[in-house]
Order: structure tokens, then C-alpha cells, then sequence
């Protein structure tokens, strides 16, 4: 059974700094190229970056130069560094298996909250 589970998010304010993680099972992670999304209040699911198999990787670009998304294989974990967070980036985030930028599966972990307020 494929599950994501999503950690890590707080309440921060702007300029602060978080660190998700997002660990899988049910998949061969080491084989699977993953993404983050976020969804905001109101608005529809989005991506926010990828990260390939061979460490590639590719940001949406509100959060290029302050944002991270790396892997460790062995912990079949993924995390994504966030520095500099502004309000906009308020939202709930999610982990995925990713086929450029698309979500692989239709379900979705419970994923982690992120606040950026004054």
C-alpha cells in the first residue's frame, strides 16, 4: 500500500525557516522521480518542486533560491528546505510521486501545515 506522510510544518514568521519531510512507503523510492505541491486556502493544489532520480531538479518560480527539495534513498524519505518564507507561502503541503510535475497518484497524504505570519 502506497502512503505519504508529511511532517514538519509550524508557524513561522517571515524571513524564518522550515524543513519538511515526507516519508514513503509502498513505492521503490529510489526509482521514483518525487514532487511537492502545496494548496492554499482557496486555491487549487499546485507544484512547488521535483527532484529526478539522478538528484535533478526543478522549482516552480516563487520559490526558487529559497526553497530546497532533496532525498536520502536509504530512509526512503523526502524533505524540502524552506528559508526566507513569505506569507504567500502559507499553505498545506503535500509529497507525491511526480512525472514532471504531475502527481503520479490520485491520493494524497494528510500532508503538513505551513503558516508564515507576522
Amino acid at each position: 500500500q502506497v502512503q505519504f506522510v508529511e511532517s514538519g510544518g509550524g508557524y513561522v514568521q517571515p524571513g524564518e525557516s522550515l524543513r519538511l519531510s515526507c516519508r514513503t512507503s509502498g513505492i521503490v523510492f529510489r526509482l521514483a522521480h518525487m514532487g511537492w505541491y502545496r494548496q492554499a486556502p482557496g486555491k487549487q493544489r499546485e507544484w512547488v518542486a521535483t527532484i529526478r532520480i539522478n538528484n535533478n531538479t526543478n522549482y516552480t518560480d516563487s520559490v526558487k533560491g529559497r526553497f530546497t527539495i532533496s532525498r536520502d534513498n536509504a530512509k526512503k524519505t523526502l524533505y524540502l528546505q524552506m528559508n526566507s518564507l513569505k506569507p504567500e507561502d502559507t499553505a498545506a503541503y503535500y509529497c507525491n510521486e511526480d512525472d514532471g510535475g504531475v502527481p503520479t497518484f490520485q491520493f494524497w497524504g494528510q500532508g503538513t501545515q505551513v503558516t508564515v505570519s507576522p
